[in-house]
């Protein structure tokens, strides 16, 4: 078993095409995770995630702030609390519209690695 404070993790800019959002790999391969990762993510006032698809699904959970679910034709509303589901090659994007900074866990497989 590991336990250490999400602050003891570094958090970097996230991936190209997103603005205002930085993610913090809290369990990765390397503290022995062999077939998932758990990322938070912390969105600023304004921020987004990038517009994008991949053949995996995702899993994430909003811990504080609001904001919009962007799809394909859709905008959805989420607040802390909600849990979000996108399935695999979904569209999909998050912005921060609120007056708050948005942190949500977000789960990937290893799938695509």
């Amino acid at each position: 078993m590991k336990i250490f404070h999400y602050q003891d993790v570094e958090a970097k800019d996230a991936e190209e095409d997103a603005s205002k959002l930085r993610v913090r790999w809290l369990i990765t391969k390397e503290v022995g995770a062999e077939n998932f990762a758990m990322r938070l993510f912390e969105m600023e006032t304004g921020g987004h995630s990038p517009f994008h698809s991949h053949p995996w699904e995702h899993e994430v959970f909003i811990l504080e702030g609001e904001g919009l679910a962007v799809g394909e034709g859709e905008e959805r509303k989420f607040r802390a609390g909600d849990a979000i589901f996108i399935p695999p090659n979904e569209k999909h994007q998050l912005k921060n519209n609120g007056k708050k900074t948005v942190k949500f866990l977000c789960l990937i497989p290893y799938t695509h690695k």
